[in-house]
């Protein structure tokens, strides 16, 4: 059977299911640089026109995370879990999360990535704390999670280089949009640490990067079965985007509302989606912690206090440890009612690329980024309104006319409106 990239390009485009070693020496022609980028785009879009099979979408996440290191964290630390999120505004879950487990005993390991678009990365968040050292590699990863029971940062480039490859042709060849991609994606770096168990935050709704209900169940399917099947067990929830994750978007924001958290005063919707996943992946691990038990490590301290070693042991600057400072842009822009009634739709999508535009995200990889641009979303989804009232705040290094004309454009007030479920449906396989 031909395996040249002629051949096998020909046989994805008539629609045909690719072999597994056809799959596996059109990764071995990305690592190596025997396809080309022509190739290789030509594939990417025959896989988004023809589709990717379950089989197929196996074999391409098996032979991208084979591309490079196999970290077996698990064989190390056992019941290490993991969890990831298809991201959204002011999604700052895995900066709750980790530290509340780790406070419970039960250590994480978690990749994370760096955001374009409206969306911002976890990395680009932890990125404030002065001295962080966010390079990991296996033996770093190690020691971590024996010491304090957590590990988050940048993988080196030896995990999944395939994907690396791939992805940035995917961005330039109108290729993201395509589930089996996304899924062997996100799984060949996610399986590469070697985790026990997985547990997926799948966004919805305005500012997720899939915005359809169906489409994101989809989704969430396809990443627990494909890890699944290759031998992770993995859970997923849906979980809504179409307003702002808690009350802050924009970096030093976050990491603000993520210590709030820690101390117990945190955002309702923040925290029930937060302690959902943690009750989701300890189950799934076969060790369950009630939601008291989580509840009890943020009000007793131990879920801050995790959260401060964890973070003096990757290079932290103690003092800012002891005394965290997270200024803000300079130029507040506060945003009024200009009629009574309820807030029934806010353009979440709009709002990140604004954020993005104005400092706090990038449009292509290697922009700086302004740490102290963001925004407070005051009202909620579903809230009644009064004229005059406040709605939201816009946080800018200098003024801009532009972009405040269309913040306040992203807030609809109506005569009708509901707030909108937080917590969708829940893919299970193991039960």
């Amino acid at each position: 059977m031909a395996t040249t990239p002629y051949g096998i390009l020909s046989r994805k485009r008539a629609g045909r299911s690719l072999t597994d070693e056809e799959i596996r020496d059109l990764i071995a022609g990305t690592c190596d640089g025997s396809w080309s980028d022509a190739q290789l785009g030509a594939f990417l879009m025959a896989a988004v026109l023809q589709g990717l099979d379950s089989r197929e979408t196996r074999t391409l996440t098996q032979a991208m995370m084979d591309s490079g290191e196999l970290w077996q964290l698990s064989r190390e630390v056992p019941l290490v879990g993991d969890k990831h999120s298809t991201g959204g505004i002011g999604d700052k879950v895995s900066l709750v999360l980790n530290p509340i487990l780790a406070a419970c005993g039960q250590p994480v390991a978690m990749l994370t990535g760096r955001g374009l678009g409206h969306t911002g990365g976890t990395a680009d968040k932890l990125d404030v704390i002065p001295g962080l050292d966010q390079e990991l590699n296996r033996q770093r990863a190690v020691r971590l999670l024996h010491e304090v029971g957590l590990a988050v940062g940048v993988a080196t480039g030896e995990i999944a280089p395939a994907d690396r490859r791939l992805y940035s042709l995917r961005d330039v060849t109108a290729t993201v949009e395509s589930l089996p991609l996304i899924t062997a994606s996100i799984l060949s770096k996610k399986l590469a640490t070697g985790a026990a168990g997985i547990v997926f935050d799948v966004k919805t709704g305005d500012g997720a990067f899939v915005q359809e209900v169906s489409e994101a169940h989809r989704l969430a399917l396809s990443l627990v079965e494909t890890s699944t099947a290759l031998g992770t067990p993995a859970r997923a929830v849906l979980t809504d985007m179409s307003q702002p994750l808690g009350r802050w978007a924009g970096h030093a924001a976050e990491v603000r509302e993520t210590l709030d958290c820690l101390e117990g005063r945190g955002p309702a919707d923040l925290m029930e989606v937060t302690f959902t996943l943690c009750e989701e992946l300890t189950d799934l691990l076969g060790s369950p912690l009630t939601r008291n038990t989580l509840e009890e490590a943020v009000s007793s301290g131990r879920a801050r206090e995790t959260f401060d070693r964890w973070a003096l042991a990757q290079g932290a600057d103690p003092d800012w440890i002891a005394a965290p400072s997270l200024p803000l842009a300079p130029h507040e822009v506060v945003l009024e009612a200009p009629r009574e009634g309820i807030l029934a739709r806010v353009e979440n999508r709009q709002l990140g690329l604004l954020l993005a535009e104005a400092g706090a995200g990038r449009r292509v990889p290697g922009d700086a980024i302004d740490h102290g641009v963001s925004l407070l979303a005051v009202a909620r989804l579903g809230d009644y309104v009064p004229q005059g009232s406040e709605l939201a705040r816009l946080y800018l290094r200098r003024p801009d006319s532009t972009l405040e004309a269309r913040f306040a454009a992203c807030f609809h007030l109506e005569d009708e409106g509901a707030s909108p479920q937080l917590l969708g449906a829940r893919i299970r396989l193991d039960v």
